[in-house]
């Protein structure tokens, strides 16, 4: 007998939302299966067997276990599925192995930061991942030009009001030895763009406000010349190189879904 689930996790499982979501969509009956609407939000489903629409459009339910992809995503590529402007997106970067699956990133980088970024087709993982009460630290290694004024590294400390308003956590920051170094904190001056030397900074952060290094350093007098996310809750970048792509570990997936509270 083909194992079923719940139609909240099948959704989920497809990508369509969290399951919170997929149960306010069953109470308005906007799913059907195999054609009737679906009036119970404890209906099991076969996934790959049952017809699934939502709002009338066909989904395809996750026949497979969800996909879970680290990139170390590089400057000069946007962090979504699809980009109106044409740009080089993460998902352009995924092995053609993973390529037929509905993969999207789990949160954002901007487009001129680099580092880690997960990529699923869990939904409702996403949506714990990007939702401010899951939010888990991040750490990010920034290299500055020149010195950092102890100042500017007190204000960050104590917590900033950054100059649209918001007012910040404290973010956790430390001046690495040396001046400039690379991923795994070996001297090394290659990292630094020709010309131009500075002070390695690593911060962690807590909130999940937009931007928020750069709008940091911009309020702070500093310019930022390298930034990149080294870990993000039980992630680690390790010695990834910019545009490569690995697949959790089957131990940093139950950390990850620990961290956010997922049965």
């Amino acid at each position: 007998m083909e194992k079923t689930v719940r139609i909240n996790k099948a959704l989920a499982d497809a990508g369509v939302c969290s399951r919170r979501r997929a149960d306010e969509l069953v109470a308005a009956g906007r799913v059907k299966v195999n054609g009737e609407v679906v009036a119970s939000p404890g209906l099991q489903v076969a996934p790959g067997t049952d017809t699934l629409e939502v709002d009338g459009k066909p989904i395809r339910a996750a026949a497979q276990a969800p996909c879970y992809l680290l990139l170390h995503k590089p400057v000069r590529v946007v962090s979504t599925a699809y980009d109106p402007e044409g740009r080089t997106t993460v998902l352009d970067l995924v092995p053609a192995q993973w390529k037929s699956r509905r993969l999207y990133p789990a949160g954002r980088l901007d487009f001129f930061s680099e580092g880690l970024v997960l990529i699923t087709d869990d939904g409702e993982l996403t949506n714990r991942v990007v939702h401010p009460r899951h939010h888990m630290p991040r750490v990010y290694r920034v290299l500055v030009r020149d010195k950092v004024p102890d100042r500017a590294l007190d204000a960050m400390r104590r917590g900033m009001t950054l100059a649209e308003g918001e007012k910040l956590a404290p973010v956790e920051v430390r001046v690495l030895p040396g001046s400039v170094h690379d991923l795994s904190g070996r001297s090394r001056d290659a990292d630094a763009p020709t010309g131009q030397r500075g002070t390695l900074l690593e911060m962690t952060l807590h909130q999940g406000l937009n931007r928020q290094i750069r709008r940091m350093c911009r309020d702070l007098g500093l310019t930022i010349l390298r930034l990149v996310r080294v870990a993000q809750g039980p992630l680690r970048l390790g010695v990834m190189r910019p545009g490569e792509v690995r697949e959790l570990t089957s131990a940093e997936v139950a950390a990850l879904k620990k961290a956010v509270d997922m049965e």
